[in-house]
């Protein structure tokens, strides 16, 4: 059996169907229960042990083996278990990068409808709000302004100016209900404080 893979070395090997065959049928329970071991799956230790006979058939002409026949064998299934073992940690990481980022993008595509739902809803709400109480809002919130600025830019005081945002954010709150964790974020606490 050892003269089926060493041959002489100065022809090659010595290969034919029924050699071969034999080899096959001699080794492959063993390779195969290896293979099970490593891998903890039957149907891929199979596919791992056909491969590797595969391969030895293909690459027959250019085999030098060194080792016995059996420790040979061994060693390529070992191999290709190692092989196969990598690349499924390998595809699973990819497996979940993919879900991660698909997870990703319909978060974000879910807070794109949200917020533009919400954009919707302020407008419709702030378009409600009196014309003064409406345009000291947005010079407060949307324009950055302090209320002094406001006050001195209407020419009202600035009593008046905290008396119209707290309507306006009192209004705002019972209008936008649905909305109130994004509005914490878009208007600060005093949004409840008024």
């Amino acid at each position: 059996m050892e003269q089926i893979l060493t041959g002489n070395k100065t022809t090659g090997l010595n290969y034919d169907d029924v050699a071969f065959e034999q080899l096959f049928k001699a080794h492959f329970k063993a390779l195969h229960a290896y293979a099970s071991m490593m891998l903890h799956q039957d149907s891929h230790a199979e596919e791992i042990v056909q491969g590797m006979f595969l391969k030895l058939w293909e690459k027959r002409g250019n085999l030098d083996v060194q080792t016995s026949v059996k420790a040979y064998l061994y060693k390529c299934v070992h191999n290709d278990c190692l092989n196969y073992i990598n690349h499924k940690k390998i595809q699973l990481k990819y497996q979940e990068h993919a879900v991660f980022t698909m997870n990703g993008q319909a978060g974000k595509t879910s807070d794109k409808i949200e917020l533009d739902e919400l954009q919707l809803r302020l407008r419709e709400a702030l378009s409600e709000l009196p014309e003064q109480c409406r345009t000291i809002f947005q010079m407060s919130r949307f324009e950055e302004l302090k209320y002094r600025e406001i006050a001195d830019q209407l020419g009202l005081s600035v009593k008046t100016i905290e008396n119209q945002m707290g309507k306006a954010l009192k209004i705002l709150r019972i209008k936008l209900v649905d909305f109130l964790p994004s509005l914490i974020l878009l208007f600060h606490s005093d949004f409840f404080n008024s």
